[in-house]
């Protein structure tokens, strides 16, 4: 399995998948604290559809300029009033943006850097440590004067989840392009974190491979079953296990591997002789 998947991680085409990817953005910067802030700006709005999510993450690095943890730290309410005029991402309005963005800042100020921040939370559940970490954050924003002077807050649960309520996709996703790397996807600018703890960025095409491939017997996504895809990576990786992450994600993604799967497809896939699925085919 692991000569299989390796084989298949080297197989595929990362140049164009970082374009159908939010990783794009971190990617446009060289300083760590640029990195690691604009990772985590993209990470937390990744969610729905690309296109959809992209412009409006593009417009607010836009608007902080060539430096954006430079601006985050000196961002007040009125800035963020003001950056995020009009925006609305589904389930976001401007104050849940603002206080992800005032809480970097501060958090900035205090600490240093976001990795600063996850270290000094840090305990033996990196479940537990996800959750401290976006509590955090939340906290070292001033969320009662955003909300005087931004409006309500509407989806901050889903933009700054707590690992506790389920698999902490995006979260995942972000400790991911921190720690491990660096590569052409991942940047490994998180030297005190290693890529040995992390856990899987668990989404629908992750989980649908991962099954069909038997990492996990489970059929919810959930934080249980990002634990037990990850044990079985770990087997095939003890030091990187989500190594593979990005390729198997975004086979799901690119069609390659439908949740309806289709025959010549399963023919043609590297796969196939230990899917569950495709094997069949």
């Amino acid at each position: 399995m692991r000569v299989l998947l390796d084989t298949f991680v080297e197989s595929r085409p990362w140049a164009d998948r970082v374009k159908a990817d939010p990783v794009e953005f971190p990617h446009r910067y060289t300083d760590p604290r640029d990195v690691e802030t604009v990772a985590l700006l993209s990470a937390s709005l990744a969610y729905g559809r690309a296109d959809l999510f992209k412009p409006k993450i593009a417009s607010i690095l836009e608007g902080l300029g060539p430096h954006p943890a430079r601006a985050m730290a000196a961002l007040d309410v009125a800035g963020a009033k003001a950056l995020l005029k009009g925006f609305v991402h589904r389930f976001n309005l401007p104050s849940d943006v603002a206080v992800l963005l005032l809480g970097m800042g501060r958090t900035l100020e205090k600490y240093g850097s976001l990795e600063g921040a996850f270290v000094a939370r840090r305990s033996a559940s990196w479940q537990t440590t996800l959750a401290s970490f976006a509590k955090g954050l939340r906290a070292a924003a001033p969320e009662a004067e955003i909300v005087r002077k931004l409006g309500p807050i509407r989806g901050l649960h889903h933009l700054l989840p707590f690992a506790e309520a389920g698999a902490a996709k995006r979260l995942n996703l972000y400790l991911r392009w921190m720690v491990r790397g660096p590569d052409p996807i991942d940047f490994g600018v998180w030297k005190q974190v290693s890529p040995a703890d992390l856990v899987i960025p668990l989404d629908t095409h992750v989980m649908r491979i991962s099954k069909w491939l038997g990492f996990t017997k489970r059929s919810t996504i959930g934080w249980a079953t990002a634990e037990e895809v990850t044990a079985s990576l770990r087997q095939l990786d003890p030091a990187d296990p989500v190594r593979y992450d990005f390729a198997l994600c975004h086979y799901g993604m690119s069609g390659a591997c439908p949740a309806k799967p289709i025959k010549a497809n399963c023919q043609q896939c590297p796969l196939r002789v230990e899917c569950t699925v495709g094997s069949k085919r």
